[in-house]
């Protein structure tokens, strides 16, 4: 838990996930002297790693390091100095392998020539010379140079950072070299897709991940998005940004035509890096629940003040997310949305997420969903914040299988997806523009009764590990356990 984070919970303002990190003083499972029976949390494996493992140890100890707080611990080990200080005032560089993640204090950036205002490529590498960016320490100019075996414009930072200079002033201290001067630490960020929940919200895992890589949760920061055009970014969960910075998002064409200095600048883990989460992810088979991912799903709720309502124990509360889209709509979906209401303990809402509604309102509907029902699509993202008990169902994978079914599994959700192909309709072969016939490019109708028999098995996992509600009207404590 960070200092923030405890700071909040004396102040009564935590979540009760934060609330019992206070109490128990665990740590979350990188730091140096935290021993396994004080992590925050620990995956479970109860299925086999199909040959990737050969011990059950070593399954866990892998999900552990590739997809829970076990990664923050290697990035950390890997930092490496490419600038080093050697008197006060100097600045510093240091980087993770394959410059990932980044960290550099008394940054100097010279944008007077990057012409952004003119530029329609997102991820320019032209945008620095030798000289106008850098700073004033001692450069390992090769091992700069050798950080490039996985470079790429949503996976690291050396395309960026390779004109690196060691410059002959200390900028910040050398004021007259600086147009600009940020005292405020910030966050650069490489942006996926803002339209597209499963793909913006690699950015905000990748914030949060970064956060802990660098030891502060504090929102007195600026993040700024490397975006080297002068086109419009579309986002439409701009309210994330609010979990993470008090201030607004800035664009790297703010400060064009201007020599800046940053006091202290975080270059973030971008969304699609090798090995990453979650996009691009070998996730090892057989496991679930990264702690990383329900730590994620709890401060987001937490700082956007998201309502966890109270649940009456002999009722289910079961959201269908419909598509007002071309493709993937469920053709009767009416006749199914009609037999679950003729269950008298399941309260059933139908719901399209679509930007007319804000995205405070979606979040507080899937928060409070014991089952999450949608066809393949970025709307299941959705389910990183149901309650840690909750079913995410997708309700055809439309030959997608590992999608969705793994972001459940990080997530610590039960997965469900159709089962019995032979009760399902699809209405044509699929017209994908390029590709022909394609799966995730024409409608489906469901039998009902099969829907319903689906439907009941995620019902029996809520019963079974959502938590017991006492005479007192308070909530036990539970673990999920039933296996995913």
């Amino acid at each position: 838990m960070s200092h923030l984070q405890r700071q909040e919970c004396s102040n009564n303002k935590c979540s009760s996930e934060y609330k019992k990190l206070s109490k128990k003083q665990p740590c979350w499972g990188y730091e140096k002297h935290c021993r396994k029976r004080n992590y925050y949390s620990y995956p479970i494996c109860p299925e086999d790693s199909r040959g990737w493992e050969h011990t059950k140890e070593k399954q866990i100890d892998k999900f552990w390091r590739s997809a829970d707080f076990g990664m923050i611990r290697e990035f950390r080990d890997e930092m490496m100095h490419l600038c080093k200080a050697d008197e006060e005032g100097d600045s510093t560089l240091d980087c993770n392998q394959h410059m990932r993640y980044c960290r550099a204090t008394n940054l100097y950036m010279n944008l007077k020539n990057s012409r952004m205002a003119d530029s329609r490529e997102r991820f320019r590498t032209d945008v620095f010379k030798k000289g106008e960016i850098g700073g004033h320490c001692q450069l390992d100019g090769q091992r700069l140079k050798n950080s490039d075996k996985q470079k790429g414009e949503l996976q690291s930072w050396h395309s960026e950072l390779r004109p690196f200079t060691s410059l002959k002033f200390k900028p910040v201290i050398d004021r007259h070299h600086c147009d600009v001067i940020v005292e405020r630490p910030t966050y650069f960020m490489k942006l996926d897709a803002g339209i597209n929940m499963f793909h913006h919200f690699c950015d905000f895992v990748n914030l949060y991940v970064t956060q802990h890589v660098n030891g502060s949760f504090t929102t007195d920061i600026n993040i700024v998005m490397w975006d080297t055009s002068s086109m419009n970014y579309g986002d439409f969960f701009t309210l994330t940004w609010k979990a993470f910075s008090r201030h607004p998002v800035k664009r790297l064409s703010d400060y064009d035509n201007k020599r800046v200095c940053f006091k202290d600048a975080i270059f973030t883990l971008p969304p699609r890096m090798f090995y990453g989460l979650y996009y691009n992810m070998p996730l090892i088979p057989g496991c679930y629940n990264s702690g990383l991912m329900k730590a994620f799903s709890e401060h987001v709720v937490h700082r956007l003040n998201i309502t966890t309502k109270p649940y009456d124990p002999n009722r289910y509360r079961i959201t269908l997310l419909s598509r007002s889209t071309k493709y993937r709509r469920i053709l009767n979906e009416d006749k199914l949305i009609g037999a679950l209401k003729t269950i008298w303990n399941y309260d059933v809402t139908r719901v399209d997420y679509t930007y007319q509604m804000p995205f405070e309102k979606q979040l507080e509907i899937t928060h409070n969903s014991d089952i999450f029902i949608g066809m393949h699509g970025s709307g299941l993202t959705h389910m990183l914040f149901q309650p840690h008990w909750g079913v995410a169902f997708e309700l055809y994978n439309c030959e997608d299988e590992g999608c969705y079914y793994d972001l459940a599994r990080l997530r610590g959700v039960k997965y469900l997806t159709w089962e019995k192909k032979k009760y399902l309709i699809q209405q044509d072969e699929g017209h994908h523009p390029t590709l022909g016939a394609h799966a995730k490019f024409t409608n489906y109708a469901f039998n009902i009764g099969e829907f319903l028999r689906m439907i009941e098995k995620g019902v029996k996992h809520v019963a079974a590990n959502r938590p017991k509600i006492s005479a007192d009207n308070s909530v036990e404590d539970s673990s999920i356990k039933t296996e995913l």
